[in-house]
């Protein structure tokens, strides 16, 4: 399948991305018209209906239940907050004020007084000034608080002026009077929207008072000051009873089978009201329904070419492209399907859609961005797909529930397959959906004893279920439709009985055996940092299938006791059969197939490594030999798996012809090549961190050490066990 894809690819060349988006547009408007195709009905307010119209469907009546609801906010009762310490605090103030004119002037005249009595025979000492009386009053503001001060301040000068100019008694009883006026009407609620008025009353009050002219106009700035509002409207509160009275009404509804007109009958504003929410009256010749469809595609045609252009990599794009388009027709003709089904009596059968699956299966074989882009527009061509369902409360159903499920199946953990997150993916795919769309059935007022709430429960949790269950069982096929080294492919590679496994083990053993520690300690490492270890095990098992070739000048695959061949070769040639067996490799696992990682991974398992051997070997006859003739031809690891077999395939080789393994032997040995492969630059470009290649090293030296650690020997066990044989020879005796 990919192969034809391949080829079809090729012939069409820098056509191949336009052509498929046309393709891809035609078809999603093909899947699409049918839905917002519109026949021509003639409804109009005031003409006689010629048969009985009748609701086709339960839709709530939101004009009237608007109406009902503006009525029942615009009947509560405005809520307000009354301060009762309010006329406390203004009377104190007041009450301070005078106090504080009265300690000014007493002040003031005994200063004078005393500097009277000290004054010289012809010394003429000036009577104090209100401008003096004035500045000595403000001056004792200063030790006030803010709030007081403000009071103080809002008095206008002329109150200053004017009390300064009476004499205590007189001061006394504007005192007295402005503390009778204020405290009066303070003791009732003053609002806002009244206060003018009963500042005004107040303020008439004074007119009966048997005092001066100055007097009174000094008991209103008194009372103009003292009196302030005391009742605050609430507007938080009122707010709150204005919407708990909105929602305390219950939706108006029209419900299927209810007369809207009969024949004969005048259709009225009402009637027309109905038929619009029933899409009655929508169902004409309107071009714009099909318009908004067209550029709905456009619109993701545009943001499919914008997402392509970030990537860089021309394969990668086609591949996005030819993926996401392929995902996004077989999510549309599944809507389809479900919406053709769809009737009065089977009105939930779209929550049976898979909203997560096709979201799910592009976050795993292209990004997670492809998976949330396909989420986003599965929404929007829904709207087009279930366009007879617009104006009805089951529509922001179908829509959120496949928004959610859609994005929630984009969080999914992307390096593990579903059927390996158990739980966590049930979560995700199908427990948060399903409580969504109870949220929702709920906020649209459905009761949980209506029948109709399970069943429109019992089609979302399929629907969930639909869509984990079709990852899980499709993900090994699609897995193989799109990549090379599917589980399924894998899974056949890793058979003893692959041809070119039985020709290792009958024409190398030594390799093969080799080939099996080096997938074990590798495969197990890479899994310790979450890379690819079926792919990394298979890799291994055929990374030295070109020691086929010449088996024999492979020292773990000598016969006991046999002469090692190279020690008859000159250092050049052995180079050139040890080299061999990285290219030939590679050629065979091409010519066999395989999948493009395990070929990678045996072209680059020695990098640009420098067999060191029969380099210094060569040096002791050419001391001008260069070091890069006896370097491997590479390229270096690419990857964070085949880093890690590069390294493991050193270890277990020089493990196994060590004498007398030991755990600290071991461990010292793989943590030097370790720093040798990093101070050579050898894992420059697989990627992998420092805390991964940690990782790596403890999860080699554990395997390793497990295999090939030396035998204790137990002196307390040995001196037992002859203790009892000399107890069995007395006993015989």
């Amino acid at each position: 399948m990919k192969s034809m894809l391949i080829k079809i690819r090729d012939k069409m060349g820098k056509f191949y991305i336009p052509i498929l988006l046309i393709v891809f547009s035609l078809i999603l408007f093909g899947l699409t018209y049918g839905s917002v195709h519109q026949k021509k009905v003639e409804i109009r307010e005031g003409q006689l209906a010629d048969k009985t119209i009748r609701a086709n469907k339960n839709i709530e009546n939101t004009y009237e239940t608007e109406q009902k609801r503006k009525l029942a906010a615009e009947a509560v009762t405005p809520e307000y907050i009354y301060q009762e310490d309010t006329a406390e605090i203004q009377h104190k103030r007041i009450d301070k004020l005078f106090k504080l004119i009265k300690s000014t002037n007493e002040k003031i005249d005994k200063d004078y007084q005393d500097k009277k009595a000290k004054a010289k025979k012809d010394e003429t000492i000036p009577e104090p000034t209100v401008e003096e009386r004035i500045a000595a009053l403000k001056s004792q503001f200063e030790s006030l608080d803010q709030n007081e001060v403000a009071f103080y301040q809002s008095f206008p000068n002329i109150f200053y002026q004017n009390v300064f100019t009476l004499n205590a008694e007189e001061i006394e009883k504007v005192k007295v009077e402005s503390l009778r006026i204020v405290d009066e009407t303070m003791q009732n609620r003053v609002r806002d929207t009244e206060l003018t008025s009963v500042l005004q009353n107040a303020i008439d009050k004074i007119q009966y008072i048997d005092v001066s002219n100055v007097m009174q106009q000094q008991i209103s700035y008194v009372v103009n000051q003292g009196i302030v509002a005391n009742d605050f409207a609430n507007e938080k509160k009122t707010e709150e009873l204005r919407q708990n009275a909105r929602n305390a009404i219950p939706p108006s509804m029209i419900y299927q089978g209810e007369i809207i007109v009969r024949e004969g009958s005048q259709i009225d504003a009402k009637a027309m009201e109905k038929l619009e929410l029933l899409g009655l009256t929508n169902q004409n010749t309107s071009i714009f329904p099909v318009v908004s469809l067209s550029l709905a595609i456009v619109l993701q045609v545009a943001v499919l070419v914008f997402f392509t252009t970030q990537v860089t990599e021309e394969g990668k794009r086609r591949y996005f492209i030819l993926f996401y388009t392929s995902a996004m027709i077989v999510s549309l003709i599944l809507m389809k399907f479900f919406q053709i089904f769809q009737t009065e009596q089977l009105m939930y059968i779209p929550l049976f859609y898979p909203a997560a699956f096709v979201p799910l299966v592009l976050n795993y074989f292209v990004n997670r961005r492809a998976g949330i882009l396909a989420a986003l527009f599965q929404v929007v061509f829904s709207l087009f797909i279930f366009y007879d369902s617009i104006g009805t409360n089951f529509l922001i159903i179908i829509l959120v529930s496949y928004l959610f499920s859609g994005l929630l199946a984009s969080v999914v953990k992307r390096t593990i397959r579903i059927s390996e997150q158990g739980m966590t993916a049930i979560f995700w795919i199908v427990v948060f959906p399903v409580l969504m769309s109870f949220v929702l059935m709920i906020y649209q007022g459905m009761s949980l004893f209506d029948g109709k709430t399970w069943t429109a429960l019992l089609c979302a949790l399929a629907g969930t279920f639909f869509s984990f269950l079709a990852t899980m069982g499709l993900h090994p096929y699609i897995e193989l439709l799109v990549t090379d080294d599917s589980m399924i492919v894998l899974n056949e590679l890793s058979n003893p009985n692959h041809p070119l496994l039985k020709r290792l083990l009958e024409e190398a053993p030594g390799t093969y055996h080799h080939s099996m520690m080096v997938a074990s300690l590798s495969a197990n490492a890479v899994a310790e940092i979450g890379g690819k270890s079926l792919l990394t095990r298979v890799a291994c098992y055929y990374h030295d299938i070109g020691k086929l070739k010449h088996a024999n000048f492979f020292v773990e695959n000598l016969p006991a006791g046999a002469e090692n061949p190279h020690n008859f070769l000159l250092p050049e040639d052995s180079k050139q059969i040890i080299f061999g067996h990285v290219i030939d490799g590679a050629k065979i696992l091409e010519e066999y197939h395989m999948p493009q990682m395990v070929i990678d991974i045996c072209r680059q398992h020695h990098g640009t490594t420098l067999m060191k051997f029969f380099y210094y070997k060569e040096k002791e006859r050419n001391p001008n030999i260069s070091e890069a003739d006896f370097r491997y031809p590479g390229p270096r690891p690419q990857t964070k798996e085949a880093g890690i077999v590069s390294i493991a395939d050193t270890c277990e080789a020089a493990v196994r012809a060590m004498d007398h393994p030991s755990n600290e032997k071991i461990k010292d040995f793989v943590h030097n090549v370790i720093q040798d492969r990093i101070a050579d630059g050898q894992l420059d470009e697989c990627g992998l961190t420092m805390k991964e290649i940690r990782k790596v090293e403890k999860s080699l030296v554990n395997g390793l050490c497990s295999t090939f650690h030396s035998r204790i020997k137990y002196p307390k066990m040995k001196s037992e066990a002859e203790q009892m044989k000399d107890e069995q020879e007395k006993r015989e005796k």
